[in-house]
């Protein structure tokens, strides 16, 4: 693989690079920026007309640490110290402006899916700050919200939904959790970043066929009759990572299975007392309802779901058919919930938010792993959950690429990262597509 940076040719011609990654979405973003500062030549290919234009753009952006696994809370905080030094992260100025990360905490409710301690058993293993509250300092820290225990989760027509509590929440409070404020932005610094290091963005084309030699990648075919020469590609495709493999042909070997779920995030308004001296109030994940909060402004509040097991999970075939207006009777379940824990709350006649696909892994664990056909590579399963482990994401995808390319066998001997600003060493086997399902996973957005 070369250090010269490829200039793409015209339509119905041929070009050379190192890599190929499909999807300009925050993660191929980020996989396309660390693969071009190891020197390599980078061509990220996307339907859309920019980066983060994609479910990306329908990112709540929370930057949260509770995972089920030691890999995944390492990924996270680790990913936190990123998010914090941003432009230290980027080394790149964007004319645009850069994103940023805004800290408020999250409260996280005691629920049956999020033991409190097995995940404070790993957070005293990796050094996250956490405390620990009863229900009366809940509703001290938080005001305004009812600290009652309704699980499990209802829909709004159970007519135990507005049955009275048994018993009381506490909660665990992580305070250097946070939200970054716009992501869609946040994947335009990281584009900015990438071509600044020499990788070329090809926009509003897709990828139409991969072509192989026997057990190799040797390039990839797009829309507009381009042929781009590489023997690495990295599908970073999101919710059409699945419909990319079964193009390519890969996947049979996969334990974890990766399916597309349409989800909604709603907008309500912020609840008195919700923030407090000018700052913005905690996030929150509300298991034991079945949503997530968390601040946009002072004056509002994004709603999403958890997906309770009341609730029908909504999986889609066709990604392009999905419709991204928010609907009635979705907006009203959450906006309902969401009054339910904070009863002075207002929720509007008309729904507000937006709809977004996520690309779902069965145990909510994503992949970053090789296949079976050399030099094609995979970061998908993200779950709706991997946003804020975006820059260590693509980190890992270097990993990968560096070490396979040259000879590493990642299946049997899997790869490690140390991580830059906590020291913390990550099993890059934990994001393996053979690896075992993960049996610890709430099962939800939340991992």
């Amino acid at each position: 693989m070369g250090a010269n940076h490829s200039t793409i040719v015209g339509s119905g011609m041929s070009d050379t690079t190192d890599v190929v990654v499909i999807g300009a979405g925050v993660i191929g973003s980020s996989a396309a920026l660390e693969l071009s500062r190891l020197g390599l030549r980078v061509v990220v290919v996307d339907k859309a007309g920019g980066a983060g234009l994609g479910s990306t753009s329908a990112s709540s952006a929370i930057v949260r640490f509770n995972y089920s696994t030691s890999d995944g809370v390492a990924t996270a905080w680790e990913s936190k110290h990123c998010w914090e030094k941003w432009a230290d992260h980027l080394r790149t100025k964007d004319e645009s402006g850069l994103a940023s990360f805004v800290r408020i905490g999250m409260v996280i409710l005691d629920a049956p899916p999020v033991a409190s301690d097995r995940t404070t058993a790993l957070f005293d293993r990796l050094n996250v700050p956490y405390e620990i509250w009863d229900a009366a300092t809940l509703a001290d820290r938080v005001p305004g919200i009812d600290t009652g225990r309704y699980w499990p989760p209802k829909t709004i027509d159970d007519e135990a939904f507005f049955d009275d509590p048994n018993g009381h929440l506490g909660a665990m409070f992580t305070p250097d959790a946070g939200f970054v404020n716009d992501p869609q932005l946040a994947t335009q610094n990281l584009a900015v970043a990438a071509q600044a290091n020499g990788a070329v963005f090809r926009l509003n084309r897709t990828v139409v066929s991969v072509d192989r030699d026997h057990d190799r990648v040797t390039g990839v075919r797009l829309s507009d009759g381009t042929r781009i020469a590489t023997p690495v590609v990295v599908n970073a495709a999101g919710p059409w990572s699945s419909s990319i493999n079964r193009l390519v042909g890969v996947g049979a070997d996969f334990t974890i299975a990766v399916r597309p779920m349409r989800q909604e995030v709603h907008q309500v308004p912020t609840p008195p007392g919700y923030n407090a001296d000018e700052h913005l109030g905690p996030a929150i994940a509300d298991l034991d309802l079945g949503i997530y909060l968390r601040p946009t402004s002072p004056d509002s509040l994004l709603v999403g779901s958890t997906e309770p097991a009341c609730d029908p999970l909504e999986w889609i075939d066709d990604v392009e058919a999905s419709s991204p207006r928010p609907t009635m009777d979705r907006f009203e379940a959450q906006a309902t919930r969401a009054a339910r824990r904070f009863p002075s709350l207002r929720v509007p006649t008309r729904p507000s938010g937006i709809s977004g696909v996520y690309d779902v892994a069965e145990d909510w664990t994503p992949i970053y792993d090789r296949t079976d056909l050399d030099g094609f590579y995979v970061a998908m399963g993200t779950s709706g959950n991997q946003f804020k482990n975006a820059p260590l994401a693509g980190r890992f995808i270097a990993a990968l690429v560096e070490g396979v390319e040259n000879g590493h066998d990642h299946d049997h001997d899997p790869l490690t990262y140390t991580c830059e600003h906590t020291g913390h060493v990550i099993d890059l086997g934990a994001f393996s597509r053979r690896r075992v399902v993960n049996r610890s996973s709430s099962g939800t957005v939340m991992g």
